[in-house]
């Protein structure tokens, strides 16, 4: 389905009152907009698909990533880290943090393997990091031995600054760039203006190197503008992340408050609005002084309103796709839709987009391409599942 990106632009008036944070406006005076470019809408897809249940049982699973062996590690929110091999669900991974917070939406949430797995064992994973009675977003690393079934070596490498006591919008999808670097996605934690913040961890995108440090590329590395760990700001609550494998750009997945949930070509330095500018409303009706668009703040790539609560983002495009007609896709889960979302894609435009499996099997937390070119999805619930798609 294809349709007309381009829209007339209109530069909304400035805030009335003088709340904006030197940093929004310096990107006012510097960074163009991009043009918006949703318009169009979702079809029913016609692809049909072979549904398999490899694991369930699963306690509100939220991450998934895979092996060298085409093997699943799976976080469950509530604290636990899986194997599964085969179907077969292996008893917690021992050696987690003992300070991982079980709050509101927080809890065990990413995990990503590393790519050198064979040789080094290393993996990374995030969580909510209770300190008394306050929680912030941290992100570790360790060496998982899978004979033992335990963790060694766990070091924390990074870890937000202001902890705050509510349970909500810790992001936080984990990312490793071409270059080995780790993107953070860190929610804004419920606090819409935190993400406005030049020295505030949330509502960010965030770069760091693999052992904590900064890379001296960073957009603000000096630490003189914004915190240096800074990659991008003005993002509400971002649990969808991949890496597009030809460009190299990091694409994010992000909440909306009622309506506006955004699809974003994340670049270094840039400010994406939120919550200067969105094409929701907030949940008391009200709309923004800005409204949808205004200079120097980012536009969506895509975006939905009303909002069907997306989590998980996969790039499908494998050599052995099992689901050959969505290579070249994005597919994003949906927990309030309960439903997957083909994007199909031109350059980095949107030109279409199909729904799958809506009501068919719950909230879709988590969305992958699988090693073996099937699409590996979780759902979210106390009695989650794995699942396999292929074509049917």
């Amino acid at each position: 389905m294809a349709c007309d990106f381009e829209k007339t632009r209109h530069i909304k008036p400035m805030l009335k009152s003088a709340v904006l944070p030197i940093f929004a406006l310096f990107a006012f005076l510097t960074i163009p907009a991009q043009a918006q470019s949703n318009c169009c809408r979702a079809q029913t897809g016609q692809v049909g698909l072979n549904v398999e249940v490899i694991a369930n049982r699963l306690e509100r699973p939220w991450g998934l990533a895979f092996l060298p062996d085409g093997s699943q590690l799976v976080t469950e929110r509530v604290g636990r880290l899986r194997h599964i091999q085969n179907g077969q669900v292996s008893a917690p991974i021992r050696g987690l943090p003992h300070d991982i917070g079980v709050e509101g939406q927080g809890g065990l949430l990413d995990i990503l393997v590393h790519p050198d797995f064979v040789d080094n064992q290393r993996i990374f994973f995030s969580y909510s990091q209770q300190e008394g009675r306050r929680y912030g977003t941290a992100v570790a690393r360790a060496e998982l031995d899978l004979a033992a079934g335990t963790l060694r070596n766990v070091r924390q490498i990074f870890s937000t600054d202001d902890k705050t006591s509510n349970g909500r919008h810790f992001g936080s999808r984990l990312v490793l760039s071409r270059d080995g670097k780790l993107f953070i996605t860190v929610g804004d934690r419920g606090d819409a203006d935190r993400a406005q913040d030049p020295f505030d961890h949330a509502g960010k995108v965030l770069r760091i190197n693999q052992d904590g440090s900064i890379p001296r590329d960073n957009p603000f590395a000096d630490g003189q503008l914004a915190l240096p760990e800074i990659w991008s700001l003005g993002h509400r609550n971002a649990q969808g992340a991949t890496l597009h494998p030809r460009t190299g750009d990091l694409w994010t997945l992000a909440h909306g408050p009622a309506g506006g949930d955004e699809l974003n070509r994340v670049r270094k330095g840039r400010n994406y609005g939120w919550p200067l500018i969105s094409y929701g409303t907030n949940y008391n009706g009200t709309g923004f002084d800005l409204g949808d668009e205004a200079r120097g703040l980012e536009q969506p790539v895509y975006y939905w309103d009303p909002s069907i609560a997306p989590s998980g983002l996969t790039y499908y495009n494998p050599a052995n796709a099992q689901i050959p007609s969505w290579k070249g896709s994005f597919l994003a889960g949906a927990l309030k839709f309960q439903h997957l979302s083909r994007l199909s894609v031109s350059g980095n435009r949107i030109t279409g987009e199909e729904v799958y499996l809506s009501g068919e099997l719950g909230r879709i937390r988590d969305v992958r391409t699988g090693p073996d070119g099937a699409v590996w999805l979780l759902t979210d619930s106390d009695r989650g599942q794995l699942i396999r798609l292929t074509e049917r």
